[in-house]
């Protein structure tokens, strides 16, 4: 298969994406009017009009501002304004809002024809705001530190670990002092960068898009600290960050309009505040003092009655489809849930009909009987632990609790996000459902910001605590099964801190079967095959679905070009995102 037909393979998999999604649009359109949902297909408030301060608050935190240590969909976003990565999503409204599109690099990646090499090749011109010329080296610097250097960035995806040649042996370049670093990673020269896989990836132009391919000077590298001084390649740099209360953007003398066509650069200066109460941000929403609420997740449940009962507040709502699934995970290496009976048991007896109800209702999403959502490629519908109008089946979940050996029951813990109340509601109803059928739940609740890398992705924390269930939610890294999938059932997943794998599941099959399927050139079959996979993990009965999510967002009057990205779990676009303040 030659190059072309790599390309047009990935451009099958975007249109096959797009066909499914219930946010489809015509994309590009612009309106000053406000109304419900307008933000889904088009851009409102439009403005070009340059200054303003965008402020943005959010309850908890990100598990880091780094770009080469993060997995929150907020943080990829945001981190557009201040790293560059070589490609990115286009900052457009509706359909065009999932368009992979040149950011650093002059275009998309050039594949071979088993799709086991790919070049990229960068701009120039392109700088730190220290005034130091980008080059390919520091783009591949900045791979290595964010993806072989577990013990210090935990937060990433594991893709360009698992996939390069030699990556399950490189220890890393704060283990490794010799010069060349990972050799599948080369630069033949500064503009270039050509990566060698050890098996085919058909979805790396999606991969490229990761702010992990944001350049890094190693010079100015400090690890764990960079986070404190990140080196800008973008219209924005830090002119002050401070762990857990916030940071100040403001603009970047070294970026040049003439290398980036992609961004506007209108606001003059961003305004972040972590940790702020989640009341206090739905109200500042609501009063016009704040511009977004960072985490993109949408307005509490209280604050729903407060805006579907007035017209005019309704009217600077989008309720948009998140392209995610809240799901509880149970964790196959703590007892009882090394048992599938056991975990079929959870299956029959959740009440997933009181899950929705809890966290708010038809607004915040559907039932899910699926890991997939209906809007990623690949998506089956199907339902494996069918229960009379979703509200559990206590027949069958005591069945299985005999076949499990635990015909009386158990106790186990279930964790949840503190600062996210609409997931301890969640919980609270699982826990009700659950103790129907004599299996006895305790809730913990630990920060948002911590909640992988220092306790539910944290293995050892897990079996010493006796964890076995887990709230998730998950959005796809990019808008096919592999993107979605990958990093929450794949082995390879598994991480000593940071991982999202929450189950640690670590089927060979499903594992095999994934491989398989990024592997395979041909759109149809591996859009077919994400759907099997999702059988075979539900066959596993390690995850309950729970609800298939939607985000009820409110913008406020002062806020400019809005619109929502569906590359970015249904929040909005950031790169776009102004203030008339």
């Amino acid at each position: 298969m030659n190059t072309r037909k790599v390309t047009s393979a990935l451009a099958l998999a975007m249109a096959m994406a797009l066909g499914v999604s219930a946010c489809g649009g015509s994309g590009g359109s612009k309106s000053s009017a406000g109304k419900k949902d307008q933000a889904l297909t088009s851009i409102v408030n439009a403005s070009d009009k340059k200054g303003g301060t965008v402020t943005l608050d959010h309850s908890s935190g990100p598990d880091s501002l780094d770009p080469g240590n993060t997995y929150y969909g907020w943080v990829q976003n945001f981190s557009r304004l201040y790293a560059r990565s070589l490609l990115t999503f286009k900052p457009a409204a509706g359909k065009d809002g999932l368009t992979v599109v040149p950011d650093l690099a002059t275009g998309l990646g050039t594949a071979s024809a088993d799709a086991k090499t790919w070049t990229y090749h960068l701009r120039t011109g392109v700088k730190f705001e220290d005034g130091t010329p980008v080059t390919s080296k520091d783009v591949k610097y900045a791979i290595e530190r964010s993806n072989f250097a577990p013990d210090v960035m935990a937060n990433g995806p594991t893709y360009f670990k698992a996939y390069l040649e030699g990556g399950d042996k490189y220890q890393g370049p704060y283990k490794d002092k010799s010069p060349t670093g990972l050799a599948s990673i080369e630069t033949p020269d500064n503009q270039t960068i050509v990566f060698h896989l050890a098996k085919p990836f058909a979805d790396f132009d999606y991969l490229a898009t990761f702010s992990q391919t944001a350049p890094v000077e190693q010079s100015k590298d400090t690890g764990a600290t960079y986070v404190q001084h990140i080196q800008s390649t973008g219209p924005y740099k830090f002119a002050s960050y401070s762990e857990g209360k916030g940071a100040t953007l403001v603009r970047n003398p070294q970026w040049d309009k003439a290398t980036d066509p992609i961004r506007t650069a209108l606001p003059d200066k961003y305004v972040l505040r972590f940790n702020v109460n989640q009341r206090t941000i739905d109200n500042d929403l609501l009063a016009d003092n704040l511009t977004v609420d960072m985490a993109g997740t949408g307005v509490a449940a209280e604050t729903q009655s407060k805006i579907l009962g007035n017209p005019k507040r309704l009217a600077s709502t989008d309720d948009a489809i998140a392209g995610a699934t809240s799901y509880m995970a149970l964790n196959l290496n703590v007892k009882p849930f090394d048992n599938v009976n056991c975990r079929k048991a959870v299956q029959y007896a959740v009440d997933k009909e009181s899950v929705v109800n809890a966290e708010g209702g038809a607004v915040k999403g559907d039932v899910a009987t699926t890991l997939l959502p209906p809007s990623v490629n690949g998506y089956t519908k199907f339902d494996q632990y069918a229960t009379p109008g979703n509200k559990g089946d206590v027949a069958k979940a005591k069945a299985a609790l005999v076949a499990c050996g635990q015909p009386n029951g158990f106790t186990t813990t279930l964790t949840a996000r503190t600062d996210r109340q609409t997931e301890v509601d969640g919980a609270t109803a699982i826990q009700a459902a659950l103790k129907k059928v004599g299996i006895n739940v305790k809730i913990q609740t630990f920060p948002a910001d911590k909640y992988f890398s220092n306790y539910a992705g944290v293995p050892d924390y897990v079996h010493s605590h006796d964890i076995g269930m887990m709230m998730m939610a998950w959005g796809a890294d990019w808008p096919t099964g592999y993107g979605f999938l990958d990093q929450i059932i794949d082995g390879s997943a598994i991480k000593p801190s940071g991982g999202n794998n929450l189950m640690e599941l670590n089927d060979p099959a499903i594992n095999n079967a994934l491989a398989a399927a990024i592997a395979n050139t041909d759109a149809a079959a591996r859009t077919k095959a994400w759907g099997d996979i999702d059988k075979m993990v539900m066959a596993n009965a390690s995850v309950v679905p729970l609800i298939y999510r939607k985000n009820l967002l409110y913008r406020p009057a002062s806020a400019t070009n809005v619109t929502v990205t569906q590359a970015y779990l249904g929040m909005y676009d950031y790169l776009l995102l102004g203030s008339s303040k």
